[in-house]
């Protein structure tokens, strides 16, 4: 499942004083009492193909020396990831990690053996919590029988598996490079090398109808896989999609897709936790929970973007995306590109940005332990998304309602900042 990292706004300043702990330390406007969980996001940037629709910061492999035509440069990134990470390590000296999430692009392209030696590095620099959940994506296109076991063996707990479709004309249509035998294949092996993992979906594509989408689910719940994520196909700028954009279902359709998911996961024994997740009992995603719990996370790889919590202030920052450019600035200790500290208008937001996506949403306490604000902050919008029937809330919590979670995007905009 790609990790649903959440849309963070992005102010282009320069970051002078990125990973200078003193500067984010000193006095200001927030008093937060607790940090909260912390996650550690890894980016490993490169694809065999670009899809159309994908507006990642994913790169088609295309070697530029010699030395280079045998395979992406597995050594050199790593060591790149490696000094960005020990750049970092003073802005979370002393905090646990709770979750890791190595993604892309397509992470299945680096070997067992690139990810044994990157995960050994991370744990000789973090102290992981004890159940430390820890995430790789992979693509059937780049499968192997084994490969997913020595994946396992390299210490990934949890495998994210890009299928999207079981129909051939459909991937396809989407670029992917796999087709519906090996994305079989590969699932069958993912489920006997994984006690949980992921299976990722989509919806509303080009001549996509009802029946076909209820073909992909049936094939889907086939593989009982304890993890779903579905995503409505949508045209990114800077696409090739939005360049030559295709013939996508009628809004009524893709909302009648979306129901049918939801229906039939739940047939199968799964639940909706998250606007875009379907889970069997204990096998959510801790990863992504943390985002929209707001969280801490700390993003290293070309592009990654992180949020970090100190006790006066939440900064956000973003590495360079360019692999080759990440890597010699990582090299050089200057990874970061941007970096800024969320103004206090903001934060409301930002938490709702990602809090509401979640079905039960949040609690009252929860929201000023990760803000430091007060719930006055957001008594206007919450006012209004209730009488709009967006949200539902007692004393202890506020969630989204069903219409609340269809119309996500116009609930979540009641929280902007007023201008």
């Amino acid at each position: 499942m790609a990790s649903v990292v959440p849309i963070q706004p992005a102010q282009p300043t320069g970051a002078p004083q990125a990973n200078d702990v003193l500067h984010w330390m000193r006095p200001g406007p927030l008093q937060l009492a607790a940090l909260p969980p912390l996650s550690l996001y890894i980016h490993l940037p490169w694809c065999l193909r670009k899809c159309p629709y994908c507006d990642f910061n994913s790169h088609e492999w295309r070697a530029t020396s010699e030395a280079e035509a045998e395979g992406i440069p597995e050594a050199a990134y790593l060591d790149a990831l490696i000094a960005d990470l020990d750049a970092a390590l003073p802005l979370i000296w002393g905090r646990t990690v709770h979750t890791i999430f190595i993604g892309g692009g397509t992470p299945s392209l680096f070997s067992p053996q690139a990810i044994d030696r990157l995960l050994g590095d991370v744990r000789a620099r973090l102290k992981l919590a004890p159940e430390c959940e820890i995430t790789l994506e992979a693509n059937p296109g780049t499968f192997e029988r084994n490969r997913f076991r020595a994946y396992r063996a390299a210490g990934v707990t949890r495998l994210s598996v890009g299928v999207q479709s079981f129909n051939d004309e459909h991937l396809k249509a989407l670029g992917r490079v796999h087709d519906r035998a090996q994305a079989i294949a590969a699932m069958e092996e993912a489920a006997s090398a994984f006690d949980t993992f992921n299976l990722d979906l989509m919806y509303a594509l080009p001549g996509q109808t009802l029946e076909g989408l209820d073909a992909d689910l049936t094939q889907a719940l086939a593989l009982a896989p304890p993890h779903i994520s579905v995503y409505h196909l949508t045209i990114e700028p800077n696409t090739w999609f939005a360049k030559f954009p295709p013939a996508l279902p009628e809004d009524d359709l893709a909302y009648a897709m979306l129901d049918r998911i939801t229906e039939r996961t739940a047939a199968s024994g799964m639940s909706r936790y998250e606007v875009s997740a379907y889970a069997r009992s204990g096998h959510t995603c801790a990863h992504n929970l943390n985002y929209w719990q707001f969280g801490d996370y700390l993003g290293i790889g070309a592009g990654a973007h992180s949020k970090l919590s100190f006790a006066h202030r939440i900064v956000r920052q973003v590495r360079f995306r360019e692999p080759r450019l990440y890597m010699n600035n990582a090299r050089a200790g200057a990874a970061v590109a941007q970096s800024d500290e969320v103004a206090l208008a903001d934060l409301p937001f930002e938490f709702m940005l990602n809090a509401l996506r979640l079905k039960e949403g949040f609690t009252l306490p929860q929201f000023s332990e990760r803000t430091g604000l007060a719930m006055t902050s957001i008594q206007k919008g919450l006012e209004e998304a209730e009488r709009k029937g967006l949200i539902a809330r007692d004393l202890h919590r506020v969630w989204p309602t069903e219409r609340g979670l269809d119309f996500l995007s116009d609930l979540q905009s009641l929280f902007l900042p007023e201008e």
